[in-house]
């Protein structure tokens, strides 16, 4: 079965009681967690966005899971700055750290003051950061000029072997483009069959590493409130990936979704009170061959969430089991 971890969300939750979530999370049965890096949240009602990385060293300490973070450097974070906070973070907990590397969004990056990059020099930019912080990684001392800038850069702390960086991706395109520098790829839950061609345009184009998919849901005790908590909490994800990536605000997003209904934004994510409709939905995904899932309740209460799926889902998908030749 593939391994089962707890996505914390940083936009929705502060750092403080998310690190007693995944701690409860671990207790549970969950095998591993990974966060997000945002500098803003994706709506005004979710309300927080405290600092990653910070946080990852506590949860790190905190916990015996792997974690990982996605993130993206190249305009908020100097890729050499980068490249040492995944050094350190390996030094300290060897083997249990990994980074998705993406382009970026403009809610996030937009703080610098420089201007947004259209996706084509977004592309460029990510290939050249890639490359600098491999070579750091490495022990080179680094200088390069493009659509970045680094001097003689060195990382003086490094771990015996450097944290795995993966390819954070939506689209079949990203996918099969990142393939050549990813230790493994990332991607949002999607309808079977475009996460089928996803899988193999990765594969196609000769990934290696795990495949991960980062599912979000919505767990209550009835289908009402669990559809309530997706409208409140998630209503952005009705807004397209090439809009989303440009709208620099938590403002813009709520502008764009104010008159969603309940039930558009349920169907974007299994919104249910039913645990078995979503282990359901997770044995599907491990059928397909997925590596690694992580579970995202968008709500920001994450206990009742994390008891029910540790005591109805969790053991079931341990003793489930996946047909001959899935995956293969």
């Amino acid at each position: 079965m593939p391994l089962v971890g707890f996505h914390a969300s940083h936009e929705q939750i502060p750092p403080s009681a998310l690190l007693g979530d995944v701690v409860q999370a671990e207790q549970a049965g969950f095998e591993a967690a990974m966060c997000s890096d945002h500098w803003a949240p994706w709506s005004v009602r979710q309300g927080q966005s405290g600092y990653a990385w910070s946080w990852l060293a506590a949860a790190l300490q905190s916990t015996s899971f792997s974690l990982g973070v996605v993130t993206a450097p190249g305009q908020r974070y100097h890729p050499a700055v980068a490249a040492q906070k995944i050094a350190t973070l390996g030094e300290m907990y060897p083997g249990r750290f990994w980074a998705a590397i993406g382009s970026g969004e403009a809610i996030n990056e937009h703080i610098t003051g420089e201007p947004w990059p259209d996706k084509d020099t977004r592309d460029r930019r990510l290939a050249e950061t890639i490359d600098v912080m491999r070579r750091l990684l490495a022990g080179e001392t680094v200088t390069h000029e493009g659509t970045i800038s680094v001097h003689e850069a060195r990382l003086w702390t490094r771990p015996d072997e450097a944290p795995p960086l993966i390819a954070a991706a939506v689209s079949t395109e990203t996918a099969a483009e990142t393939a050549e520098w990813a230790d493994g790829v990332i991607t949002v839950d999607q309808d079977r069959s475009a996460l089928r061609d996803f899988m193999d345009a990765y594969r196609g184009a000769g990934g290696r590493g795990p495949i991960c998919v980062q599912v979000h849901l919505s767990w209550a005790p009835t289908d009402d409130e669990a559809v309530a908590i997706a409208h409140d909490q998630w209503r952005q994800s009705l807004v397209p990936a090439h809009l989303a990536w440009e709208l620099e605000s938590p403002e813009a997003f709520d502008e764009r979704t104010a008159d969603a209904a309940r039930s558009e934004v349920a169907g974007t994510l299994l919104a249910s009170s039913d645990t078995s409709r979503h282990l359901d939905a997770l044995l599907e995904l491990a059928e397909l061959g997925v590596d690694r899932i992580y579970l995202h309740h968008v709500g920001q209460e994450q206990r009742g969430f994390i008891d029910a799926f540790g005591e109805h889902v969790l053991p079931e998908l341990s003793a489930a089991g996946v047909p001959a030749g899935a995956g293969s």
